[in-house]
């Protein structure tokens, strides 16, 4: 997008009418520390996490060379999505994000869903990566004598009390990690591809077409595994949409935004895909694992000295990204549903620094949960959980999509403007986008390993929805005909 169209968009959005948005009560009070490379880099963050440094690798084995489509194919829906979000964002920033817009055009019932959903997915990750991170420092021999579960006790201390300090040292920390992962990642393709340049040896192998055509094509083993893998590729993109939360916290939101939103395409395009057919190009998909870091399995092949070493530092510091934007988005989303009486009213609170800190801590508190698991089952917490997440971030998304047709369809009546930074394709797009997500879902079911039992977790998640609403109901007329005044924000 070019600068034009984005002081365009920046013009459009500023000339909207205040009154015609309904400001959200969970957006008061927060400082606006969020610098534009903060918002860039969270958007990269988002984009590039352990679903490509060390998820990949099995996908690979599985589905072979026809992964890049795959990541390509669920990279352009998450596009979609973050897209829709960027133009309500534009309309009206807010740190509630998509909870604030689904209360506006969905009713409270719709933020209920919304933003329990979404808690659901963050607060089950939090669990995984704090056992990711916890699996990676055992990789180090001098960690290797401590328990599993206290290592996720320490990282899930270290990141809670960043996120509890300033929304600041979010962003500081964010913008680092980021920037690990991005350096990692382009290293790694420069070698890559002096290595196919060259046709240097990789493990006695000569890069190039070679290695797909000579062992399998595309799909050595068919279209099924491609499916298959859908779902932990989706997973993958998970929290791309925290630029819409971030959003609320920057002080020029109409510029930054669609800056950030629109690169994330080619930013899917050239780490995801590019570098799952470049990982293709240099060797079969049979040599790569679940248990390695694709990367890690190229550079070791080649010997270049502690590649293990630097690539598990490059993926904790993921996890620990992963971790960090978990707690600061669902602390945000909490608090605006708690002005609302959807979420306990502690959840509401701010400290001095403007941090929503009840709403971090019920999520780490989820994460204490997380440790006891992985005392319990260390070997399988980190499954089980990730199967709970994957239909968090889903229904968020399809959430979204509805969301934003509810959005179109009030500016078709006149009710608010549209800026000019759209979602492409409106009134189909949405409707395709939901089609997808749900064609993930019902395909889960061809996995009868983790895909069906993930499915059979849904009437267990609605029944839960359902309780809750009833639960709340009552406290949320009675703060929406302003009969009782929510928990105010700051302790002092």
């Amino acid at each position: 997008m070019s600068k034009e169209a984005v002081d365009t968009a920046a013009v459009d959005a500023s000339r909207n009418d205040a009154a015609q948005a309904p400001a959200d009560a969970g957006d008061a009070g927060y400082s606006k520390d969020l610098k534009a490379r903060h918002v860039n880099m969270i958007a990269i963050g988002g984009a590039i996490g352990t679903g490509l440094f060390l998820g990949a690798g099995g996908r690979l084995n599985s589905a072979g060379p026809a992964l890049a489509l795959a990541y390509l194919v669920c990279g352009i829906f998450a596009f979609f999505v973050v897209r829709a979000l960027g133009e309500m964002v534009l309309y009206r920033p807010s740190s509630g994000s998509f909870v604030s817009y689904a209360r506006e055009f969905l009713g409270e019932k719709g933020a209920f869903f919304a933003g329990w959903m979404y808690f659901l997915n963050w607060s089950t990750t939090c669990i995984a990566d704090i056992t990711a991170i916890a699996l990676y420092t055992h990789y180090w021999s001098f960690f290797t004598d401590i328990p599993q579960w206290v290592l996720a006790l320490i990282a899930l201390a270290v990141v809670l009390s960043v996120n509890l300090i300033s929304v600041k040292y979010f962003g500081e920390m964010e913008f680092w990690f980021a920037i690990i992962k991005v350096a990692a990642l382009t290293a790694f393709m420069i070698i890559g591809i002096y290595l196919l340049a060259s046709q240097h040896k990789v493990g006695g192998e000569t890069p190039g077409l070679n290695m797909i055509t000579d062992h399998g094509g595309f799909l050595p083993n068919g279209m099924m595994p491609v499916v298959i893998v859908m779902q932990g590729v989706v997973f993958a993109y998970a929290s791309l949409e925290l630029v819409g939360v971030a959003a609320g916290e920057t002080k020029d939101p109409q510029k930054v935004v669609p800056r950030a939103v629109n690169s994330i395409m080619w930013r899917v395009g050239l780490f995801y895909v590019g570098s799952v057919v470049l990982l293709a190009l240099l060797l079969p998909g049979s040599l790569y694992s679940a248990d390695q870091s694709p990367f890690v399995t190229v550079l070791s092949k080649i010997g270049v000295p502690a590649a293990g070493d630097v690539m598990n530092f490059v993926v904790l510091t993921a996890a620990m990204s992963s971790l960090n934007s978990g707690l600061y988005s669902t602390g945000r989303i909490l608090r605006s549903m708690a002005m609302s009486g959807s979420a306990p009213k502690f959840t509401a609170k701010m400290n001095r620094s403007q941090v929503p800190y009840g709403g971090i801590l019920l999520t780490a508190s989820i994460g204490v949960l997380g440790v006891g698991l992985n005392r319990i089952v260390p070997d399988q917490a980190f499954e089980i959980v990730l199967n709970v997440a994957s239909l968090g971030i889903i229904g968020t998304w399809i959430t979204i999509m509805v969301c934003h047709l509810a959005f179109v369809r009030s500016a078709k009546r006149g009710e608010i403007t549209r800026p000019k930074f759209r979602l492409p394709g409106s009134g189909v797009t949405e409707y395709v986008t939901i089609a997808f997500l749900l064609a993930v879902l019902c395909l889960m079911w061809k996995d009868a390993e983790v895909g069906r039992k993930t499915l059979f977790l849904i009437p267990i998640v609605g029944a839960a929805l359902v309780i809750g609403w009833f639960g709340v109901r009552r406290r949320v007329e009675r703060e929406a005909q302003g009969l009782t005044v929510p928990q105010e924000s700051k302790d002092q």
